[in-house]
Formats: structure tokens, sequence, C-alpha cells
């Protein structure tokens, strides 16, 4: 009997503490005076900065309130900033990154002005997908980050600005590059040739130019040596020259051994013109 009566007891006592917990809360959310709701989202907002990261949700939710009644007043800017920042600590990158940008325009002169600026383009890279989707975000995020670097040269976050831009750029080199390649795996060689001499004008210090280059050569050899007998020798002539452009870019590199037999394959088949 004394077991059941516990057991009774007990959700009653744990509704009793959540609402008491919540009490307050929603006591001033549902509240129409202003100032209740200021000072409860500064407390959480402070409280979410301290560990308490559920805090930001009631911060944010206080906020949406009161921040037009303070548009133009002295405390909109920093209400604005906290709105903003509380979304990026519950890693809400979209909203985060809008807000920000929000706050940019609004508060040019703000002292977080730069730190906003940083960390809406920060959010845009943290959306950033996976190179094989498509990269809008990233295109975002690198425009964000290079009006960050260029409107504060000095700034305290350039260093890692300039890291994430390297970073995001090779994403979209990946991503150039492998839509190239696909070209080369589906045996569509004119179509790789071209998409590996674009790939190579617009990414001049890749990582993968070497490889642009030995996919290049190797798919015009393809091309070539599969041709009819009346353009064969034309494009014989052009594998040759991209083996040898492969040659003098990489003379150590990981396909020379394949690009000098291509060589020596096709000046045999050219001695056979000459005749």
């Amino acid at each position: 009997m004394f077991i059941k009566s516990v057991k009774n007891i007990v959700p009653v006592l744990v509704l009793v503490f959540m609402l008491g917990s919540c009490g307050p809360y929603q006591k001033v959310l549902k509240n129409d005076e202003i100032k209740p709701k200021y000072d409860l989202a500064v407390k959480y907002y402070k409280e979410g900065l301290q560990g308490k990261k559920s805090r930001f949700k009631r911060a944010i939710r206080l906020l949406e309130q009161i921040l037009p009644r303070y548009r133009g007043k002295p405390q909109g800017e920093s209400l604005a900033y906290m709105y903003a920042d509380s979304y990026y600590h519950l890693n809400d990158y979209f909203d985060a990154g809008y807000q920000f940008e929000r706050f940019t325009k609004s508060y040019s002169n703000s002292d977080k002005a730069e730190e906003a600026a940083f960390k809406s383009a920060k959010s845009y890279y943290y959306v950033s997908p996976r190179f094989s989707l498509d990269q809008t975000e990233t295109h975002k995020a690198l425009d964000k980050l290079q009006t960050y670097i260029s409107n504060y040269p000095a700034g305290e976050n350039v260093a890692e600005a300039n890291q994430i831009v390297a970073e995001l750029r090779e994403k979209l080199e990946k991503k150039d590059f492998e839509i190239a390649k696909l070209y080369y795996d589906q045996e569509k060689y004119k179509a790789a040739v071209a998409s590996m001499d674009n790939f190579i004008d617009d990414n001049p210090g890749s990582q993968y130019r070497e490889r642009a280059y030995f996919y290049k050569m190797d798919a015009e050899y393809t091309v070539a040596i599969n041709s009819y007998r009346d353009v064969m020798q034309e494009r014989l002539k052009k594998s040759e020259q991209y083996s040898e452009d492969y040659m003098k870019y990489f003379p150590e590199g990981k396909y020379i051994d394949k690009a000098r037999e291509i060589v020596k394959d096709v000046k045999n088949r050219l001695k056979e013109f000459n005749k």
C-alpha cells in the first residue's frame, strides 16, 4: 500500500517541479509587459553562454516578441545581436546566418559588426554540403567570407576566414574535377578532354592538376588510336602534345611512365603515316 502511494506521489512531484521551473517563463511569455520579457531574455541568453544551451530557445521566443518594440532604441542593437547569436549557439545556422546578416546591415557601426559579419559567413560555411551536392551555400559562404576579409583586413578572424576559404575552394575544385572525371569513367573521351582542359584553365593551383593533365592526355590518346584514318594523324599529334605537356609539368609525376609509353607509341604510329 505504501509503495503504491509513493508511485502515485512521484509523478505529481515531478509535475509540480516542472510547473515550478517553467512558471516564471510561461508567465512572462504570456504577459504583455515588455520590461520583464527584456530582463528574462537577457538572463536566459547569459545562462546559455554559461553552458545551459536550452536557455537559448527561451531567449529566442522572448526576443521575437520584443525586438520590434526596441527597434530604433539603444537596446535594439544588443537584442538583435543576442537573437542572432542564440540561433548560432543552437547550431541553427540558416537562421543565424540570416539574422547576423540583418544585424550587420542595421548596425554597421556596432562594436559587434565585425564579429557578426564573420559569424554570418561561418554560418553559411557550416551548412555547405558535401562536394557531390548543389554548392549554392558554398558559394554564398565564399562571398561572405571574402567580403569579411575585404572589410576587415586586420580583423581578429581573418586567419580563420582565409583557412575556411581555402577549404571551400578545394571542395569546389573537387566537384569540378569529379564532374570532368565522370566523362572519362563513362568513356566519353572527347567530353573528358574538353572538361579537363577547362578545369586546368580554371584551377591553376589545384591539387588535382596533375590528374587532370593525365586524364586529358589519356582520353585524347584513346580517341586518337580509335579514330578513322583520315583524322587519326591529326589526333595523334594532339595526343603527343598533351603527353609532352604532362612530362614537362610533372617530370617525376605519378603517371610519367604511362606518358612515356603514349609518346613512344604515338611516334611509332606517326612514322607509319610518314611512310
